[in-house]
């Protein structure tokens, strides 16, 4: 029976017209309070921004992923470094997934996208197989074959050191049929309790740095995401991730979320896995959600996207020529550095001269804004007005 005594979650504040709740997750790391925006450092790093830089606009809690550590620079290197935390330089909370979004996604040749119904990128199918035993694969760095089990997940994630972890599971592609679907969820559920037996492992030895999150897949149907949410209920897990294919546009995924969030225990904290659109998050917020991940935020702002509220698409373009005259900073009440500092010219120029700067101040600008967001989501819910959060954001 697994049991997490150096971490918590509590509820400190519920709104009375939907599921949000303002809540507390503390970890061996320190603590976060929820709702919260986890920004993604998938190769322990954030591309174009430091942790000073995250620390500047109050980010509280950051994430890794499992599949491209262990391939480079591997998992025991990291271990005999100190762990992640130490290797990259953050001494805050951190989350690893997996891998299994990676097996999803070089399984079905697909990117991204694929997982929210839109397919319309392709990369090499590197997959073998996928069986009861585990995933069968060649690295896309060097062709070396893998196998990742769900018991290798674990134990790369416990090398890693990231305070909370994943359970490893198969991530359907939208077109799957139910019938896949099924026999995937139950696959992936026998490849949860597998993680169990062997994170309890490490309990067994003293180690009590990390809790794990148990998965729900099933899709787009609602049995089966009962099903799921059932599973996880029932499992010795500190929180759930609620994850796979979540519909083909908002409303489905809003319906999907709807649906797993109605069977799952309150008490425990809830991730929504790559979700990171600020209508997406409003919308998750109301329905229970308590912490989300995406790479779009910081990814936008390498192609010169910067996200504004109250803004067609949640962002404005800076590669724009509108912008190659325009004095004002991106964002009048924002308080990060680039807004303090440089206009939206100097921004464009930037982006036009191929300046890795244009970059870095995007990306500083776009992760002050998440955290404003994550912000004022939970002072609305602390008052009692969540839905003053959507008339200040969105259009």
């Amino acid at each position: 029976m697994s049991n997490y005594p150096r971490f918590n979650f509590r509820i400190d504040a519920t709104d009375p017209y939907s599921r949000a709740r303002v809540g507390f997750l503390t970890t061996p790391h320190g603590g976060l309070e929820t709702p919260a925006f986890i920004f993604c450092a998938t190769r322990a790093a954030m591309k174009a921004a430091t942790p000073a830089d995250l620390l500047a606009s109050g980010t509280q809690i950051i994430l890794s992923n499992t599949y491209h550590l262990m391939l480079q620079p591997g998992s025991e290197l990291i271990a005999r470094q100190g762990g992640l935390h130490k290797f990259c330089g953050w001494n805050g909370p951190m989350l690893t997934d997996s891998g299994g979004f990676q097996i999803f996604s070089l399984g079905h040749g697909s990117v991204a996208d694929e997982i929210k119904g839109r397919r319309t990128q392709n990369r090499v199918q590197t997959l073998l197989k996928i069986t009861e035993h585990g995933a069968e694969f060649r690295s896309y760095l060097d062709g070396r074959l893998h196998v990742l089990t769900p018991e290798r997940s674990i134990q790369i994630q416990r090398e890693l050191g990231a305070d909370l972890i994943v359970v490893l599971d198969e991530c359907t592609p939208f077109h799957a049929d139910k019938a896949y679907t099924a026999r995937s969820l139950a696959l992936s559920h026998r490849w949860g309790l597998r993680c169990l037996q062997e994170f309890n492992r490490g309990l067994d030895h003293g180690d009590e740095r990390q809790a794990l999150y148990g998965i729900l897949q099933g899709g787009i149907y609602p049995d089966l995401r009962r099903e799921a949410a059932e599973f996880v209920n029932n499992q010795p897990f500190f929180g759930h991730a609620v994850g796979g294919t979540l519909g083909g546009d908002k409303q489905q995924m809003q319906e999907v979320v709807e649906v797993a969030m109605r069977h799952l225990r309150p008490d425990r904290p809830v991730h929504l896995l790559g979700i990171g659109g600020i209508s997406d998050i409003i919308s998750g917020v109301a329905q229970g959600i308590d912490t989300f991940d995406c790479v779009a935020p910081t990814r936008m702002a390498r192609h010169g996207a910067a996200l504004l509220p109250k803004t067609p698409n949640e962002r404005i373009n800076l590669n724009n020529a509108c912008h190659r005259e325009d004095r004002n900073p991106l964002w009048d009440a924002c308080t990060c550095y680039c807004c303090r500092n440089f206009s939206r010219a100097y921004l464009h120029h930037l982006f036009k001269s191929h300046e890795i700067l244009g970059m870095q101040l995007i990306t500083i600008h776009n992760i002050a804004v998440m955290n404003r967001l994550m912000h004022d989501v939970r002072h609305a819910i602390r008052l009692g007005k969540l839905t003053d959060v959507k008339n200040q954001w969105l259009v």
